[in-house]
């Protein structure tokens, strides 16, 4: 796993392990002052975007100097997801993906099949793959043999709000693949659901709609930056066991003594 103080892929340092997203913002004001507040590492871009944002979009982003993580958001097979991550190398300049590939479109669950396919392909062509997918230990399991950089499982279905719904199986996935980087994608809602991913173990956790669609999106891109430094550091310190009974907190003393009486 990545040292604690930066988050390393293909031997670049991030300064931060919050990537946000930068979709569904009120504004590009909005959208620029939450830049300015979480400090993230990453910024995730969708190349299918609408609106006629691009131009104001990209040289907005272009001022942070944040490096830009490209997705394939929309794709619904590995043909479409390669064709689009092609193309954003020659758009954006960059070789870094996040790669998606949906099956369901009520759910947005990541379709694994065609997802292992377009993994392969992309990085047979030194693509630096950052793949998102549900929290499958055998998914992940085979996207970290294929040698994607990151492997992001969803805490829960995307916009979904849900935080992490099964840290147990997060968790498994977090001890089998104890060398790989692992960052939460999706259904995170509140600081406190990124500060349990980080407890887990997790090198990073990805955010969007929680701070797009917060009620002052500049103040929830703050706490969701510190909550995951928050949880990096209690991580790092090394969080107490569980326990199913009691543990008194003040040792018992091997004296006995007896209380004068009034």
């Amino acid at each position: 796993m990545a040292e604690s103080s930066s988050l390393t892929i293909a031997g670049q340092a991030l300064p931060s392990r919050l990537i946000i997203g930068t979709s569904r913002y009120p504004s590009l004001s909005t959208l620029g002052k939450c830049v300015g507040a979480a400090k993230p590492g990453l910024l995730t871009v969708a190349i299918r975007r609408s609106k006629g944002e691009g131009n104001d979009f990209y040289h907005l982003l272009s001022k942070f100097n944040i490096r830009l993580l490209p997705n394939t958001a929309g794709c619904r097979n590995a043909h479409e997801a390669c064709t689009i991550a092609r193309l954003a190398r020659e758009l954006l300049d960059t070789n870094w993906i996040k790669l998606e590939v949906i099956a369901d479109e009520e759910t947005q669950t990541p379709d694994p099949f065609e997802l292992l396919t377009a993994a392969e392909k992309l990085l047979a062509e030194d693509f630096v793959v950052l793949a998102y997918c549900t929290d499958d230990l055998v998914l992940c399991q085979r996207l970290a043999d294929a040698g994607c950089h990151a492997v992001m499982p969803w805490g829960a279905p995307i916009g979904s709000g849900q935080g992490l719904t099964a840290p147990d199986r997060l968790a498994i996935v977090r001890e089998c693949l104890a060398d790989t980087i692992l960052i939460v994608d999706a259904g995170i809602g509140r600081p406190s659901d990124a500060t349990q991913a980080m407890e887990l173990g997790y090198d990073g956790v990805l955010i969007n709609t929680a701070i797009a669609t917060a009620g002052d999106p500049v103040s929830m891109a703050s706490a969701f930056a510190s909550s995951v430094k928050a949880g990096k550091e209690a991580y790092d310190a090394g969080i107490m066991p569980r326990h199913a009974t009691a543990r008194p907190s003040s040792p018992q003393l091997a004296v006995d003594f007896t209380l004068p009486r009034r």
